[in-house]
């Protein structure tokens, strides 16, 4: 990729979602993904507690938008209906059922409005370029490998599956037991950062008898590891080693799973955006895609200066949408 010999965050800025990925020499090595509209963490905003516990630190407050969060480190004095400003640690992250709250804490700080992704990763320190498409474009290969969750290598493959409790990643393989392990290694680096993974992560290594092969291992992972703050414990006899790293915001599979046809929307909507040829924009797609992404059809005039024709094919998976031009 031209635009970025050195580690740099590129910023994609599209309808309905903003999407980033981190180049270093020319490599791919981390990705995001975040849509409007939620809280965000860095955001300080007034809120209203609206349920606590008598005596209790923790509870709920709903900010003006409407989305509620759970709050910790609340003043005794504190009742409900009582105006709070907020704090946000954490966003809302969905899980398989259910929806997990956003965080936060009350803060005296003035007020921030939502920090955009590209704001928050300058304020981190990181060089950010935004562009109006990543060139050599690796976003739909994301998507795949993201709603998939399997990471192949020679050898073997990964399994990345997020759960209530942690996200799980799973190691199978024909080589021999530590050799499969160590080859693991690579793409379970390459997994964390392209899905944005955080939080709980456990890995389910095959089972290592001797102790010198168990520590071969954790070695090799330390290593390939070193760059992203986390804890780690040992692997246990049964091969399982458990990772945990600052959690901000849902990972690129929690998200993009929540949801496949508003991701099939908004990855059909990409396209259309970027489609050359001249003519009105004919976007084919499952229906409930086309349902999703009309919602979005005037900014999509906008950009791309056209008119839009929907065209409804129930056969079609919900990421298997596509956009052309024809004849006016």
């Amino acid at each position: 990729m031209a635009e970025a010999a050195a580690r740099t965050w590129l910023v994609e800025e599209g309808i309905g979602e903003t999407r980033t990925i981190l180049v270093e020499n020319d490599q791919v090595i981390a990705a995001r993904l975040e849509r409007p509209g939620r809280l965000v963490s860095g955001q300080i905003e007034e809120a209203t507690l609206i349920a606590r516990a008598k005596g209790a630190t923790r509870g709920t407050v709903r900010f003006a938008g409407g989305e509620e969060a759970l709050v910790d480190g609340l003043d005794p004095a504190a009742s409900e209906g009582a105006p709070l400003r907020i704090e946000v640690t954490r966003a809302a992250i969905a899980e398989t059922g259910r929806l997990k709250r956003a965080q936060g804490r009350p803060t005296t700080k003035a007020v921030v409005p939502a920090p955009s992704l590209a704001q928050r990763l300058r304020r981190a320190g990181a060089p950010v370029k935004v562009v109006t498409r990543f060139a050599e474009d690796p976003w739909p290969e994301l998507i795949a490998q993201a709603l998939d969750g399997t990471f192949p290598f020679a050898g073997g493959a990964l399994l990345v599956t997020p759960t209530p409790a942690m996200t799980l990643i799973d190691i199978d393989g024909t080589l021999p037991p530590r050799a499969l392990a160590l080859a693991a290694i690579p793409p379970i680096v390459a997994a964390v950062g392209l899905l944005d993974l955080g939080g709980s992560i456990g890995i389910d290594f095959p089972s290592l008898e001797r102790r010198e092969d168990r520590r071969a291992v954790d070695e090799a992972l330390a290593t390939a590891l070193a760059h992203w703050p986390h804890q780690r414990t040992a692997m246990n006899g049964f091969g399982f080693v458990q990772l945990v790293a600052r959690l901000e915001r849902p990972s690129l599979i929690q998200t993009l799973r929540q949801d496949p046809a508003l991701a099939g929307a908004l990855l059909l909507l990409r396209q259309a955006t970027f489609v050359a040829a001249p003519g009105r924009l004919l976007l084919t797609a499952h229906p409930r895609v086309c349902a999703i992404a009309a919602q979005h059809e005037a900014e999509l005039m906008r950009r791309s200066g056209r008119t839009v024709i929907w065209q409804k094919d129930s056969t079609l998976a919900l990421t298997g949408g596509f956009a052309q031009a024809i004849a006016a």
